[in-house]
Order: C-alpha cells, then sequence, then structure tokens
C-alpha cells in the first residue's frame, strides 16, 4: 500500500482547506479526525489527512501529537509528509510552528525542509520572505490583533528563528524564476551554510509551480495549502475518476456559528445580520453558566428564518480586547468554544444536520464534540472551504471556514449551494 501524500493539519480548517485543494485536482483524500488508534489495514487513497487541535496549544502537546500522526502516517505507507499550517502563519515566538517542524524532522531524519504558507489564490503571498494578505503585510492586514496568535511581525525569517532550533534562508522570486537548477543550487548552498530551512518567495501559482522539480526530494515539507496544490496538479492520481461536488440538502435544519474575531469574520457577520435572525454570546455566561448552551439552543429551535440563525462571538478587536482583559485570554477564549461545542452537540441531537462554522478553534472543539472521527471532502463554497460530511454519519455537513477566508457573502451562498 503506497500513499502518496501524509498531512499533518494543525487545525480542523486547516486540513479541510488543504483537503479541497487536492480533491479538486483529482486525488482521492481521507481526512480523519485526530490520530486513528488502530493501524490502517487497506485504503485507495493519495493522501491522507490527519486533523489536530495542535496550532495553540502547549508546545509539548504539539510535539506530541503531531509525532503521533507522523508515525501513524508513515506506518500507513505514506511516502511524504506535509505540516500543514495557516496561510497567516498563525504561531507565537514560542510555537508551534518552528518545535513542531524540528520534531518532525528529526523523527524522518532530515536536515532541511521549506517554509511555504502562500495561497494567491486567497491573496497569501510571499515577498522577500514577507508575507502579505490581500497585499498588506501580514502585520497590518487584522491579524495583528488575533486573540490567541497575534502576528507582529511579516518577516518569515524572523518569525521562524525566534522559535526554531535552526537558522532560515530564502529561495527568492529572482531564484524561482532562473529555473530548476538555480533552485537547487540555492538549496545547496544554505544547506552548507547551515540553514535548516528555507522560506520560499511566491506571488502567483506558477512561482509556486517552480517549486515542482525539488519538492519531491525532501522527507518533510510545510506550508500552507497552495504548495500542496502543485504536489496534486503533477502527480498521478490512484483513481482517474471524475470528482463529482457533493452538497447538503437544503431542507436539514442549519444554524451559523461564528467564533473567529478576524475582519473578514466581522464582515461577514455584519453582512449576514441584515438577512437572517442572530444571537451574540455572552463572554461572562459563557464562563460562568454551565447550561447556557441550552439556552441558546433553544432560542435556535424557536427561529423559523429562510436562512440559518447566526450565533456568534465575532467582535471588533477593541471589544475582543477589552474582553480578554477582564477574563483572561485563554480562559474566555476556552470558555466561548466550550460553549459553542455543547450548543452544536445539543442541536445535532435536536435534527440539525447543517453546521456553518467560522473559526479553527471553534470548527476543532464542534468537530471533536459531535464525535466525528473522519470527513469526506464535499462541493466547494470558496477557495480553501468546502463543504464536509460526516464519514459516519453521511446525512450530517458542515463548512469549517478559516477566519479569513471565503467572500463576504460566505453564510448565504454556503446555503445557496445546497440541493433540494
Amino acid at each position: 500500500m503506497t500513499i502518496k501524500l501524509g498531512v499533518i493539519a494543525d487545525d480542523f480548517t486547516g486540513s479541510t482547506d488543504i483537503g479541497c485543494f487536492l480533491s479538486s485536482d483529482g486525488w482521492q483524500v481521507i481526512q480523519f479526525v485526530g490520530t486513528p488508534e488502530a493501524p490502517l489495514t487497506e485504503c485507495h487513497a493519495d493522501a491522507l489527512i490527519i486533523s489536530l487541535k495542535s496550532r495553540s496549544c502547549p508546545v509539548q502537546q504539539a510535539i506530541e501529537e503531531s509525532l503521533l500522526a507522523c508515525r501513524w502516517l508513515k506506518a500507513a505507507g505514506c511516502q511524504q509528509i506535509y505540516f500543514k499550517y495557516c496561510s497567516t502563519f498563525d504561531s507565537t515566538s514560542e510555537g508551534n510552528i518552528g518545535p513542531v517542524t524540528d520534531a518532525l524532522l528529526n523523527e524522518l531524519g532530515s536536515d532541511f525542509t521549506l517554509i511555504c504558507p502562500a495561497l494567491p489564490v486567497n491573496g497569501r503571498t510571499v515577498v522577500h520572505g514577507h508575507l502579505f494578505v490581500n497585499g498588506r503585510l501580514l502585520n497590518e492586514s487584522g491579524m495583528q490583533n488575533h486573540p490567541i496568535t497575534p502576528m507582529k511581525d511579516a518577516n518569515l525569517m524572523r518569525l521562524m528563528d525566534s522559535q526554531a532550533n535552526g537558522k532560515t534562508g530564502l529561495i527568492d522570486l529572482e531564484i524561482l524564476h532562473q529555473g530548476p537548477q538555480a533552485i537547487e543550487q540555492k538549496i545547496i548552498d544554505l544547506r552548507q551554510q547551515g540553514y535548516r530551512y528555507a522560506v520560499t518567495d511566491a506571488l502567483t501559482f506558477d512561482d509556486l509551480r517552480c517549486l515542482k522539480p525539488v519538492i519531491s526530494k525532501f522527507p518533510l515539507l510545510t506550508g500552507g495549502s497552495g504548495l500542496a496544490k502543485v504536489m496534486a496538479e503533477y502527480a498521478d492520481t490512484s483513481d482517474a475518476r471524475a470528482h463529482t461536488p457533493a452538497y447538503p440538502n437544503r431542507n436539514a435544519p442549519a444554524v451559523v456559528l461564528s467564533g473567529s474575531c478576524s475582519v473578514m469574520t466581522n464582515q461577514q457577520v455584519a453582512r449576514y445580520q441584515q438577512i437572517a435572525p442572530s444571537y451574540a454570546l455572552d463572554a461572562e455566561r459563557c464562563l460562568n453558566d454551565k447550561k447556557y448552551h441550552l439556552l441558546l439552543a433553544d432560542w435556535v429551535l424557536q427561529q423559523s428564518s429562510e436562512w440559518a440563525p447566526l450565533v456568534y462571538a465575532t467582535q471588533e478587536p477593541e471589544k475582543v480586547r477589552e474582553i480578554q482583559q477582564t477574563y483572561g485570554v485563554q480562559q474566555i477564549g476556552l470558555a466561548i468554544e466550550r460553549t459553542f461545542a455543547g450548543l452544536a452537540k445539543h442541536l445535532a441531537e435536536n435534527g440539525f444536520n447543517r453546521f456553518i462554522i467560522a473559526g479553527g478553534e471553534t470548527s476543532s472543539l464542534i468537530v471533536q464534540e459531535l464525535g466525528i472521527n473522519k470527513l469526506e471532502i464535499g462541493g466547494l463554497i470558496a477557495p480553501g472551504v468546502p463543504w464536509v460530511r460526516d464519514g459516519d454519519r453521511p446525512e450530517r455537513w458542515l463548512a469549517l471556514k478559516s477566519g479569513n477566508f471565503g467572500h463576504i457573502d460566505f453564510f448565504q451562498y454556503a446555503q445557496e449551494l445546497c440541493h433540494d
């Protein structure tokens, strides 16, 4: 059993993100929620994805969970490992991208890898090693206000060096455009100079495609979903079937749950409130009222709008900082996530089978609370955001949206794609 790629994703929206890009190029993809306990006995897939909730957990926990996933994927027959993190490089000076990358390199007996978060189709580009979001430096894009991993620097070499054990070099646009020999020579030079990682510039997918001749040579690759799409474009698939996108039934009860406080999600929530009933979470009740999710569920169940009701914790940066200062960053974040998870579970027990969720941390805990073990990639809603189906309960569908992904009408459009 040979599987081309094993993906370790540090959150659930990230795993569906990379899964939809791989499947859109004809790959057979199987996505697991957490590392399975049992070994894989039989599989006809091009890629296996393990979804973790390791983006902002303690560093040692992230390392241990990632190594467990890596060993399982290698035992399953994966030829290459891909560490998938967010295209906005969400992390802190302690980790978790650097420490996990180091641990995976050691596990795979390798001494060098690429750092490639670029996803041009969603406005994530890298120039001179600096990460841009829709043409704005990362630290000026709104990500500087992220409630858990505020990004204060756009220089990926500095970011990586601050949290990893080795030195970070750069493969810039000039080298990329000179072709394969120049790229290979740059990698040789960096390794000889003691560099352990190389950030890769990319303004377009064609820039990423320049890396195609070298990416198969690394036991470990790291990045966003852009580089993985390039891998899928050039590889033979195990099954030449046409990919038929699948969407949920529009008659199934639905709810929108928004935990993200990103710039785009704030805009999406504001737009959706114009057409659908909405309910703002009370942070203090999330922290102190263990039955608060039941009150929220009662409100959702009472709604009869054409559009799914919205429950949201989405706030502008100033309000987020005020809440965090009052209740504590970690405490209030976890309390809100648990409230959303309890709400989703109660709604599922009452027949809700369509969940549109904004925010990686929120998505992760909800998926776990719903007892989902495996996800199947469905039809695309926006680049990097597909509908996904519970592998054990095919009537249950989820749209897991990373904070800044999707257009302003995302919540409405996701429902419009559903069929009768």
